[in-house]
């Protein structure tokens, strides 16, 4: 994959260097509340940059100006030319529209080049920062699904089931929106 690059970010493949910016933002307690996750150690975030360097799916989202990794995006093939969309980002980034412009880029990308007819996206209905920057790239809330999945369990190992919200978007939906 090349580079994708913005106004404000280049989106490209990670590389197992990555790992202290990763580190910093998936030690963080409320940007992994959501995730199937809990926070990384240094080591695992070690093993999670290498990894991540040989995956196709994550996109890691760095800073135009000084190269600092701030996020990643993921984007995987599925069935149907059907691609999911997910993201997680630095806390100290978040609310200053990186997410939704390398989302946007990221979309735009799978649409004009990779073949994608439809993206979905899942996430929780709590997770209103998320299912936001959702709708601001024109995607459609598709349905809630009721206690469809789970990421823990209580102390007897019965699973603590969650709701999640299902956007997508077309690509003659994204081609409209966009003017493309």
């Amino acid at each position: 994959m090349k580079n994708i690059i913005t106004d404000r970010l280049i989106i490209r493949k990670f590389d197992k260097n990555d790992w202290q910016d990763l580190h910093e933002y998936l030690s963080d307690e409320e940007v992994v509340k959501y995730e199937p996750y809990d926070i990384y150690s240094e080591d695992q975030a070690k093993e999670e940059a290498a990894k991540r360097s040989n995956d196709e799916s994550f996109y890691a989202v760095c800073l135009k100006g000084n190269g600092k990794l701030i996020g990643n995006l993921y984007l995987c093939k599925g069935d149907f030319d059907t691609w999911e969309l997910g993201f997680v980002f630095n806390r100290k980034y978040q609310g200053k529209g990186y997410a939704t412009e390398g989302a946007r880029a990221l979309l735009d990308y799978a649409f004009t080049h990779l073949g994608a007819r439809r993206i979905i996206a899942m996430c929780n209905p709590k997770n209103e920062r998320s299912w936001k920057l959702l709708e601001r790239l024109h995607m459609r809330r598709e349905g809630l699904l009721l206690q469809n999945i789970y990421f823990e369990t209580d102390r007897n190992g019965a699973p603590i089931w969650l709701d999640t919200y299902e956007y997508a978007i077309l690509k003659e939906e994204w081609c409209k929106w966009t003017g493309s």
